[in-house]
């Protein structure tokens, strides 16, 4: 029988916060790996994090905060990485300790920059971690609403069944729901292309789209996200499952979303740099969209919405013009 054992958050971001809530309210113990020395410190003295999800309370003696990534993998059984994908490699470079007989959980939604590949690949091939012991997090899910104890449904995914229902089942509360697959590579893509198509969604926003063309949109995005997946790996799965297309509306529609926020402000007429200046926070489908393009050059996968959004991120094509083009696409 699989035992999760003692576990730990890596990353201290709003998702970070709201992931170590489910967890601790189980475990009631687990360790956490933040980068900045004076924020564990802000930390322990307010009892919350002091940047993200403040509303959320801990009980200090519940949590083993340490800067030191090296003593937080080797005093863990289970470690969930939950940092921006830009920064994973980062982190990672000051590693010393091995991670392969670890149980790896990725909830980043994105990929690693450079490498691109999806978090578990990264670490499957870097790393060496076997993917038995790896396994994702999937929607559809806000960090807020999860603050807030609002309903919401989680996907653990995991090639070894009994590892992914374990932690399932560890984390399922009377608010939040769980299941598992196997597709831990549909899922990741999946929750990298719908930070594209949220980014894409926000952009119509700003230039005034209304209701029936996002829904025209989302359809489309679908459609497009299937294709991919399709295409990289392809399994029997049913692309309506809450954790692909369910996952692509939340993130498409809900003011919570970071990257619809940021694709409005460019819809709005913000540059790149003035959007996630006034934002600051990470909007991870602006890197998701480069990385995404850069892959989709080696699969050849029709994605004119993917194509879009890169052309008004990276190409500086004028939102107008462009949305302009994709919808004489769409029927």
């Amino acid at each position: 029988m699989f035992d999760c054992g003692k576990i730990a958050i890596i990353g201290g971001g709003s998702w970070a916060t709201a992931i170590a809530k489910i967890v601790v309210g189980h475990t009631h113990h687990i360790g956490w790996y933040m980068r900045r020395d004076d924020r564990i410190e802000d930390f322990r003295r307010l009892g919350h994090n002091p940047a993200y999800l403040v509303s959320v309370r801990f009980d200090m003696n519940e949590i083993e905060f340490s800067s030191d990534i090296n003593k937080i993998v080797e005093n863990y059984d289970t470690l969930v990485f939950v940092t921006p994908s830009p920064y994973l490699k980062n982190h990672l470079k000051k590693l010393k300790t091995r991670i392969k007989d670890k149980f790896v959980i990725t909830a980043i939604k994105g990929i690693v920059p450079d490498e691109n590949l999806v978090c578990s690949e990264y670490f499957h091939h870097v790393y060496d971690v076997p993917h038995e012991n790896l396994a994702c997090i999937g929607g559809p899910s806000h960090a807020e609403e999860v603050a807030l104890e609002r309903l919401s449904y989680l996907t653990i995914g995991c090639v070894n069944t009994e590892k992914a229902k374990t932690f399932a089942d560890l984390i399922a509360s009377d608010y939040i729901k769980t299941k598992t697959s196997t597709d831990v590579i549909g899922i990741e893509y999946s929750s990298v292309l719908k930070n594209v198509y949220s980014i894409a969604a926000g952009i119509c926003s700003g230039l005034k789209y209304g209701d029936n063309f996002q829904s025209v949109l989302m359809s489309n995005a679908v459609q497009e996200m299937n294709r991919f997946m399709t295409a990289v790996h392809p399994i029997e799965r049913a692309i309506i499952d809450s954790v692909y297309m369910g996952d692509l509306l939340v993130t498409g529609y809900s003011n919570f979303s970071r990257n619809r926020t940021f694709g409005t402000m460019i819809g709005k007429g913000y540059s790149v740099k003035s959007a996630q200046i006034e934002m600051e926070m990470i909007a991870e489908g602006y890197f998701g969209t480069k990385c995404m393009k850069e892959i989709n050059r080696h699969m050849h996968v029709n994605m004119p919405i993917l194509d879009a959004v890169y052309n008004i991120l990276y190409e500086r094509i004028s939102p107008q013009i462009e949305i302009k083009l994709l919808t004489d696409s769409f029927r």
